[in-house]
């Protein structure tokens, strides 16, 4: 059971903060932003010692730094959340922090794991792992900032990263054993291992997307 986020945080959230994700590229539009928050709260469902306004701003804020860029976008967030004036007049100095922390640990890529189980939660439901789901994103980021890439080219590209962060020597780690991105992890090395489902998954993706 998901717990109960207070009404007031929400409303700011759906009226002020998902909208900034409508300029991103398509694979972290809101129904990304969308999709992390409610894996967060699932997941904080079954940890009781987390405070639900706090997992909700943290999904709801994670991703606002792509507005400078990737590379930094953690950090960024970060900073956005600190300077972010509701969130200020609705948390204290040390649970802004506690979100703060959180927000930069998300990254797939970050070294270590998460330093509190706010990160860990907002690093699992940002890595929720489904693999259509995974292709499409990786295809649509392709799409958006590769766009002089052919369709072999995007498709290079997509076997990549897919190697490089989801295969089973890859920088991305679980951090909570008992939700389901580890079983489905397994489910996506077999497909990565698998050249022709791999290529036919990606060409089906690929279509829709550029047909829209």
């Amino acid at each position: 059971m998901k717990p109960t986020v207070s009404p007031e945080i929400v409303e700011y959230v759906e009226h002020d903060i998902l909208p900034r994700y409508d300029g991103f590229d398509k694979a972290h539009r809101r129904d990304h932003a969308e999709m992390v928050i409610s894996q967060s709260l699932e997941l904080a469902g079954r940890m009781p010692q987390l405070d639900a306004d706090m997992v909700y701003i943290i999904a709801a804020f994670h991703d606002l730094g792509l507005i400078n860029g990737r590379e930094n976008h953690h950090i960024d967030s970060g900073k956005i959340l600190m300077a972010d004036t509701f969130v200020q007049q609705h948390f204290s100095d040390a649970q802004i922090d506690t979100m703060r922390c959180a927000i930069e640990d998300h990254r797939a890529s970050k070294s270590g794991m998460p330093r509190t189980d706010y990160g860990c939660v907002v690093a699992e439901a940002d890595r929720f792992i489904d693999p259509e789901t995974i292709i499409r994103r990786t295809i649509q980021y392709g799409l958006g900032h590769y766009p002089e890439l052919s369709r072999e080219g995007h498709y290079s590209r997509t076997m990549e990263h897919l190697q490089e962060k989801y295969g089973p020597g890859g920088y991305l780690k679980i951090c909570i054993p008992w939700s389901d991105n580890a079983r489905k992890l397994k489910e996506l090395h077999g497909i990565i291992a698998d050249s022709d489902a791999l290529r036919a998954i990606f060409d089906r993706i690929f279509d829709q997307e550029t047909s829209r």
